[in-house]
């Protein structure tokens, strides 16, 4: 009987075609606008998601925090220093490497070009720790810092701005007023919105230490790699009870440091980014509701030109609830194959929509919003059939037949 009832919706609709196209034409607007606008917002979210994995899920960093309010002010001078991640790197278990990370923004030179640049200093081990390699050449090396060598290597956008005539490796760039020899080129990371990941220039933490002054040298960034990703947690906890012995911090004082892990960032990362497609995609199908409303009323319409039809069937001994169920059945097919479509022209826009706005990471289409647009396409018809159905249900055979 079901798929009875679905061979007749669509007998019908097929019957009726330029009625059941402008019949589905909400559904498919409203479909097609909530896919298109998730896979854009998602296509960004896979993006921003790449970047943060590279921390690495048995990774977690280390920094100085003020709370906000009245919590933070009974904390003194915040500081978090290099001498701290070699405690925490020769005293807690479980860590298998500590690179102390400090930075900030300065135009470097190369003959008569210059390129602003994010400018950090760590050391050796931060390539693993990281994820950041070199492309050709070399990274900092342990005797580069020890020696505060005037070493440093490359992002490919740098190396792009400064408009490096030949092979880079081996020439020298002016940065903050003192000449660096080029030793390295890193790996290209690419871009979003414009903004490169490959602007940045990496020198020896030593050289770093005298060059930003003692002031960045304590508020030190640590990137702590632990020696499995099941440790992160204990890790974490250990760190924090080695800092605030560190730090002389009463008990009732809070921490004056922050550790976070991939998994935190993921967690708020993915709460905004449901948050933006829920209120995005809740304003988008707006269009559903009319839909509906569509549907609604072509199908009252659609019971008036075929009261005689029922009126037969139910003298011939169809019941009510085969009635009622066979126009039900046919508002929900409409709702789907217009769901069908809007599923295929949202993906289509959102690739097409991607492609022309500049630097937009991309398009993707999760399953779930696939799931979801059909199960709303298919309560939308069900709600929206559900009255005209009844009123076919209700009526007399008797005065059906009758009916011109």
């Amino acid at each position: 009987m079901i798929l009875e009832s679905f061979r007749i919706a669509l007998l019908a609709i097929w019957a009726h075609k330029l009625r059941s196209v402008l019949t589905m034409l909400g559904i498919v607007i409203g479909v097609s606008s909530v896919v298109a606008v998730v896979s854009l917002v998602q296509g960004f979210f896979k993006v921003i998601e790449g970047q943060f994995e590279g921390l690495g899920t048995d990774t977690l960093a280390v920094e100085p925090h003020r709370p906000r309010g009245d919590e933070g002010e009974k904390l003194g001078r915040i500081r978090l220093t290099w001498e701290d991640g070699e405690a925490i790197r020769d005293s807690v278990p479980g860590v298998a490497e500590v690179v102390p990370f400090i930075g900030g923004g300065a135009d470097v030179r190369y003959g008569d070009e210059s390129a602003g640049s994010f400018m950090f200093g760590t050391t050796a081990p931060f390539q693993d720790v990281r994820g950041f390699y070199v492309d050709r050449g070399r990274f900092i090396t342990p005797l580069d810092d020890h020696s505060r060598a005037r070493v440093c290597a490359l992002g490919t956008k740098l190396v792009e701005n400064l408009k490096i005539a030949g092979e880079p490796i081996g020439q020298s760039i002016e940065v903050m007023g003192q000449d660096f020899r080029i030793v390295g080129i890193m790996e290209e990371r690419g871009e979003i919105f414009g903004e490169s990941f490959d602007e940045y220039l990496i020198f020896p933490f030593s050289t770093a230490s005298v060059l930003f002054g003692q002031e960045a040298s304590d508020q030190v960034v640590l990137l702590v790699k632990t020696t499995h990703p099941e440790l992160v947690e204990r890790v974490g906890d250990q760190i924090k009870g080695l800092l605030r012995r560190r730090h002389s911090l009463k008990e009732d004082q809070p921490d004056d440091f922050e550790i976070t892990t991939q998994e935190q960032l993921m967690d708020v990362l993915g709460t905004i980014v449901g948050y933006t497609t829920t209120i995005l995609g809740g304003i988008v199908s707006i269009s559903l509701v009319v839909g509906g409303i569509g549907i609604m009323n072509i199908l009252l319409v659609s019971v008036s030109e075929r009261t005689r039809e029922i009126g037969l069937r139910k003298a011939v001994g169809a019941k009510p609830r085969l009635i009622f169920f066979q126009f039900l059945i046919e508002s929900v097919t409409i709702s789907l194959v217009g769901g069908l479509i809007g599923i295929i022209v949202g993906a289509l826009v959102g690739h097409v929509v991607a492609s022309l706005i500049p630097n937009w990471p991309g398009a993707f289409i999760p399953l779930w919003a696939v799931g979801l647009s059909f199960g709303t396409a298919s309560f939308v018809g069900a709600v929206a059939g559900t009255y005209p159905a009844w009123r076919a249900a209700k009526l007399d055979p008797i005065e059906s037949l009758r009916y011109e």
